[in-house]
């Protein structure tokens, strides 16, 4: 059950961000940049603290708005030394994996290129234009002034080729 006083100082801290709470997020939100998941965050602790010391409001001396501000500001402050002090992640990368990567990479680009040699050219045009340029069907097919539902099944049966000449990658390889 709780407490008088604890009651108090929750209805305390609930008018304090009825009344403040927007301004302070806003502060806090310029403050970081922009950055909103921070500012919330910081916004909660800055409640979180005026909760824990209800007794610095209760003195008609302070403004509340300017203490509201000073904490948000100190713990922004306080996240970036923290930041700071932390040594800086340098992802893992091995020497010897990136290079295999790297041959595969190129191994398979010398694949693809050899099978798509193989497609008419009318097949490799709409593949080009649709997955390498990013385009429709409906802009490839303008582009290459051809109907979109010829676009499509040319797109369709090159696709089909392409999977009936990869399944067979060693001959592609060697020829």
């Amino acid at each position: 059950m709780s407490s008088p006083t604890e009651v108090r100082d929750e209805a305390l801290v609930r008018s304090l961000y009825r009344t403040h709470g927007q301004m302070l997020l806003s502060y806090v939100t310029r403050l970081t940049g922009g950055d909103w998941a921070t500012a919330e965050d910081v916004v909660q602790e800055t409640f979180m603290r005026a909760w824990q010391h209800p007794e610095v409001f209760r003195r008609s001396d302070r403004p509340v708005r300017g203490w509201l501000m000073t904490v948000a500001r100190n713990l922004l402050i306080d996240k970036a030394r923290a930041r700071s002090k932390r040594p800086r992640e340098v992802p893992y990368a091995c020497e010897e994996h990136t290079e295999s990567d790297r041959t595969e990479h190129v191994l398979n680009s010398i694949v693809v290129f050899k099978a798509l040699s193989r497609l008419s050219f009318e097949q490799r045009e709409v593949l080009l234009q649709t997955y390498l340029c990013d385009r429709t069907f409906s802009n490839a097919a303008a582009g290459l002034g051809i109907r979109e539902g010829t676009a499509k099944s040319r797109a369709h049966y090159a696709i089909s080729a392409l999977r009936h000449i990869l399944s067979g990658q060693d001959d592609l390889i060697q020829s």
